[in-house]
């Protein structure tokens, strides 16, 4: 098949830095070099009492430390904003702007920030609802629960001067953020713009997950037969994002392009997927349509991939209708079965595995895979990881309330 060769936009944005924090440890190469092995993050919960919760395994990070001076904090804030601003970090000082980008520096009016969490300081929040009960609350912790805390702080650390925002799209969230960081740089409001995820283990969140029925009571298995539902973890994903003009004047190695996104919802229930993945085939075909990628051309996809019963079907299902017969060809892969489901982190961390399938042309195994099932019968890379020439990838999410998003990555020419 002869393969169509894609417009190419004016103001082309690329991938420039990459930084984690994530159960496999607290840097990029832990996670990647986790993944490839097929190892898994998850452990007991250890960080508050798990009694009466559906399962007491988590995607925990342990062993954390973190000090507010590194990052010219008078105050150390809540530990999912932790997550984020080493993962910025180690974001930034990968792209090569550690200089550029760093506290006491001018405001840079030309880097912005695009964040996602789905409860922001979850254990703030525990904290200063404690408080108020015993008539003792904390403004303390009040300001650290907040959504705007962390884009304060981050903006702060690194001198961003530029738009910023804070989206809460559940599940959805990070991929969403990436796209909306992708537009701003066309749009040319930015040069630049970090993009992160972040969320950390709490009880509350925990709670209503699991009386969503979210959460398996045996363990993560993604597009397996005896998939019985979701496991959570906790930490952050960060991209930063550059136009290829700014990228390529400063001499900086780019992991990929981003080619399009779409967003949008299945207006159809709170946390079961549309007969069909209608919802998500519509977010993958508004993606490609957007890059300007035929279906065809397709060849890798992280998925969001939860291990609940009916969303793995679906997900299958909406990756059939819109890739057609060229859905065999694409391998398929769900990262959460190593991971746990990082919430409002997923979409980011999932887009930085994206990223660096398409860099080293290699993609990781989805772990945990035990059983065939006729009704998820895609290409899921179970034996291993795997050597693929990728051209175009996506990154595709989905969140309670409908939500769902997609990014469509891919080699830079």
């Amino acid at each position: 098949m002869m393969k169509m060769k894609r417009p190419i936009p004016e103001n082309r944005i690329v991938v420039t830095g990459l930084g984690a924090v994530t159960p496999f440890g607290p840097t990029c190469d832990a996670l990647w070099q986790g993944l490839l092995s097929g190892q898994r993050a998850l452990s007991e919960l250890t960080k508050f009492d798990p009694t009466g919760l559906r399962n007491t395994k988590a995607g925990q990070i342990h062993d954390w430390q973190f000090a507010a001076a590194d990052f010219s904090l008078e105050r150390t804030p809540d530990e999912a904003v932790q997550f984020l601003l080493v993962a910025a970090a180690e974001a930034i000082s990968d792209a090569g702007l550690s200089k550029q980008l760093q506290s006491g520096a001018p405001a840079h009016p030309q880097a912005g920030t695009v964040l996602a969490t789905n409860f922001g300081g979850g254990a703030s929040w525990e904290e200063y609802m404690s408080g108020l009960l015993d008539k003792r609350p904390s403004p303390d912790h009040f300001a650290d629960f907040s959504f705007h805390t962390a884009i304060s702080d981050l903006c702060h650390a690194f001198a961003l001067g530029g738009p910023c925002s804070q989206l809460s799209m559940a599940c959805a969230s990070g991929t969403a953020a990436i796209g909306l960081a992708a537009e701003m740089i066309r749009d040319g409001q930015v040069e630049m713009i970090l993009v992160g995820g972040y969320d950390e283990l709490a009880p509350s969140p925990l709670s209503g997950l699991s009386l969503l029925r979210t959460i398996t009571d045996d363990d993560l298995r993604p597009f397996s037969a005896n998939r019985s539902g979701t496991l959570f973890g906790e930490g952050a994903g960060v991209l930063l994002l550059e136009s290829l003009e700014h990228a390529r004047k400063r001499g900086a190695r780019c992991y990929c392009e981003v080619f399009g996104a779409w967003q949008n919802n299945n207006a159809y229930h709170l946390t079961a997927p549309d007969a069909g993945g209608a919802g998500m085939a519509r977010v993958l075909a508004g993606a490609l349509h957007k890059a300007g990628v035929p279906a065809d051309q397709l060849q890798h996809i992280n998925a969001h991939g939860t291990g609940t019963e009916y969303h793995d079907v679906a997900e299958t299902e909406a990756i059939k209708s819109v890739l057609g017969a060229a859905a065999y060809d694409a391998t398929v892969v769900s990262i959460k079965g190593a991971l746990s489901h990082l919430m409002g982190a997923a979409g980011a961390v999932e887009g930085l595995v994206a990223a660096l399938s398409i860099y080293h042309q290699k993609v990781p195994p989805t772990t945990n895979y035990s059983e065939p099932d006729p009704a998820c019968d895609l290409d899921y890379v179970t034996e291993g990881c795997r050597d693929q020439n990728i051209q175009y990838a996506a990154s595709i999410s989905a969140g309670i309330g409908g939500d769902n998003s997609c990014v469509i990555l891919g080699r830079l020419d």
